[in-house]
């Protein structure tokens, strides 16, 4: 007996953000916090929210989100730890228990698996262009919880939060977010973007939470039955099998515009100089490395398969000299158009400083193909049920 085939997977494309724009709206409105150059929002906006407030306290990130926000938008630059709920319900011109949903990602750098965990616990430490310190921010979010009482709320943090020494925490951040207002029915899921229509290997700890009063569950994504490769978003990658590979001074026609492929001087001013790693250690390394290999030096140095997802884009990956995650066919960096691509941004979404900071920002968001999973899943499993 023959199997039963899988449909074949949908090309992958982004909407443009003048399409997003003109995405009908679904009547629900949403405060984001910690809101970085507006992944999650971005997210919600595909799924047909309206994001009426949002807060962001990096001045590099907040740049970014502005330049993309909806005018109707309200931008709050203040520390999060300075903001009262009062304060967003009279901008947002919403009274207590009226907000739909409140979303948040705290910064997570004390949990990540990546970094040094419980050796900054109650410490400040550099993150981004700030110093502070971050691993008390999910109590500020309980802490706005407690004051607005949305009927629901949506809050996503690093794998590495249920790891190790940092359960306790988690347990407490539980506990918290359970307890805020008049209580709220909170579940969690270990979501994967490369399951969410995602080109990369992204593992995040969502919470979602409803409002006790309304009698109803938590709802979550389910996983798609395909995955996108690197080669789906980046069609014009070369076949390549064996070690070794060009440097960046030649691009390679690699982007597509909403099906149009860019010309050969539009590529040129993609593929940023930044991009090239020939000229450091990292770059001699990359040479020795197998398609899918990662170095035994430099621990994060990784030479992806075209043919499978992104390993995870961190936010110090677009420095040229430090190790990361690389082109699968060229001695260097992703350029930001692809890494645009890879991240699950629309390809007119704009970025602003240095090439470093682009990375840093895209490193740090919630993919918005994988936010708008979520959203659609608590639109139609909660708040379409109210």
């Amino acid at each position: 007996m023959r199997r039963p085939t899988q449909p074949p997977k949908p090309p992958y494309r982004v909407p443009s953000m003048a399409e997003i724009a003109a995405i009908p709206g679904n009547g629900f409105t949403v405060a984001s916090t910690f809101s970085g150059c507006g992944g999650s929002s971005l997210g919600y906006r595909l799924a047909g929210f309206r994001v009426i407030y949002a807060n962001e306290f990096v001045e590099a990130a907040r740049q970014s989100y502005q330049a993309n926000a909806a005018s109707y938008t309200v931008l709050d630059g203040r520390d999060i730890r300075e903001i009262e709920p009062a304060d967003i319900l009279a901008k947002a011109g919403l009274a207590v228990g009226a907000l739909d949903l409140l979303d948040g990602s705290p910064p997570c750098s004390s949990f990540s698996t990546a970094g040094k965990r419980q050796a900054y616990w109650g410490a400040s430490k550099v993150y981004s262009d700030t110093v502070q310190r971050s691993d008390d921010l999910f109590f500020e979010f309980a802490r706005i919880l407690d004051g607005l009482q949305p009927r629901v709320f949506v809050a996503e943090n690093v794998s590495g939060l249920i790891k190790g020494a940092a359960k306790g925490y988690f347990l407490d951040i539980l506990a918290a977010l359970k307890a805020a207002g008049p209580g709220y029915r909170v579940e969690t899921r270990l979501l994967d973007a490369q399951w969410l229509g995602v080109p990369q290997a992204r593992q995040r700890l969502l919470f979602v939470g409803v409002r006790n009063d309304l009698g109803l569950a938590p709802a979550f994504p389910k996983p798609l039955p395909y995955r996108y490769a690197i080669r789906d978003v980046l069609p014009g990658l070369r076949v390549s099998t064996a070690k070794g590979g060009r440097s960046s001074g030649e691009p390679a026609p690699t982007v597509m515009s909403h099906g149009r492929r860019k010309t050969q001087s539009e590529m040129t001013a993609i593929i940023e100089p930044e991009t090239d790693i020939s000229r450091f250690a990292v770059g001699a390394e990359w040479d020795k490395l197998n398609p899918g290999g990662q170095s035994e030096r430099y621990f994060q140095l990784v030479r992806p398969q075209a043919d499978a997802p992104s390993p995870t884009i961190t936010a110090s990956g677009g420095t040229s000299s430090l190790a990361g995650v690389t082109h699968p066919t060229e001695r260097r960096k992703f350029s930001i158009a692809e890494l645009k691509r890879i991240c699950g941004f629309p390809d007119d979404f704009e970025l602003t400083g240095t090439y470093a900071q682009q990375w840093e920002r895209l490193g740090r968001a919630v993919p918005p193909v994988m936010m708008a999973h979520v959203a659609g899943a608590v639109r139609d499993g909660v708040l379409a049920r109210i």
